[in-house]
C-alpha cells in the first residue's frame, strides 16, 4: 500500500539523518549536547474536523522528530519530523458512514529553544492521505480518495521529566480536488481537515 511506502521512506530518511555525524558543523549551538537528545518518538490522541460533514473524527498519531543540537546559530531549532495518523473513531452523526482518514507525511519543524521547559514550534509538511467511507447507493461502490496533502501547524512542547516531553499540537491540511461524500451529489473541491493532538514523546 502506498501509505506504508511513505511511512517507510520517512523513517528511512530519519535514520539517515541520525547516522550523519553532528560534529561536521563548524559553529556549535549555545546549548550543550546534553541539553536534549536530537531524536524523539511520540504518540498522541487526535481529534479532527475532517471537513466532510463538519463533524469530528478521533484517532491516534505517531511522530518522530530529529532536532540536531550542534548546528550553526542561524539554524538552531530547525529540524525534521515524520508523522502518521489514523482517524477512524468517535465519528459524529454528520459524517459519512464508516468515514476514515489515514495520513503519513513529514517536513520541516522549527522550535524556539529559548526556554528551559517550554518549547513552542511551527511546522510545514507534505505527505500522502487516504479518505474512505462506506457504501454509497448513488455511485454503487465504496468511496475512496488518495491525494498528496500539504499542511502547516504548530504547538507547544513541555518538558515534564528529564527525557519526557508533553505536546499539544494543531494542524491544518489541504487536500486538492476531493469529493465531499457527505453531500447527495458531492462536488469536487478542496478538503481542509484540521484538528488537535495531545500526546507525549521520549527523547533518546
Amino acid at each position: 500500500m502506498r501509505l506504508k511506502l511513505y511511512v517507510g521512506l520517512a523513517l528511512a530518511l530519519l535514520f539517515v539523518c541520525v547516522a550523519c555525524p553532528a560534529y561536521a558543523q563548524t559553529v556549535p549551538a549555545a546549548i550543550g549536547p546534553k541539553e536534549f537528545s536530537p531524536l524523539a518518538i511520540g504518540v498522541g490522541f487526535s481529534g479532527y474536523n475532517p471537513d466532510d460533514g463538519h463533524g469530528h473524527l478521533l484517532g491516534g498519531t505517531l511522530w518522530i522528530d530529529y532536532l540536531p543540537n550542534r548546528v550553526p546559530h542561524l539554524l538552531r531549532g530547525l529540524g525534521i519530523e515524520a508523522e502518521a495518523r489514523d482517524l477512524s473513531l468517535g465519528r459524529s452523526t454528520s459524517e459519512p458512514v464508516n468515514m476514515r482518514i489515514d495520513y503519513a507525511g513529514g517536513g520541516l519543524i522549527y522550535s524556539w529553544p529559548r526556554f528551559r521547559r517550554f518549547r513552542p514550534y511551527a511546522k510545514c509538511f507534505m505527505g500522502f492521505g487516504n479518505a474512505d467511507d462506506g457504501y454509497n447507493p448513488r455511485t454503487k461502490h465504496y468511496n475512496h480518495d488518495s491525494r498528496t496533502v500539504t499542511s502547516f501547524g504548530g504547538g507547544l512542547d513541555y518538558r515534564a521529566f528529564k527525557s519526557v516531553w508533553v505536546r499539544g499540537d494543531y494542524e491544518y491540511q489541504t487536500w486538492p480536488t476531493v469529493f465531499k461524500h457527505s453531500t447527495p451529489n458531492p462536488p469536487a473541491g478542496r478538503l481542509n481537515p484540521q484538528g488537535f493532538t495531545l500526546g507525549a514523546m521520549y527523547h533518546f
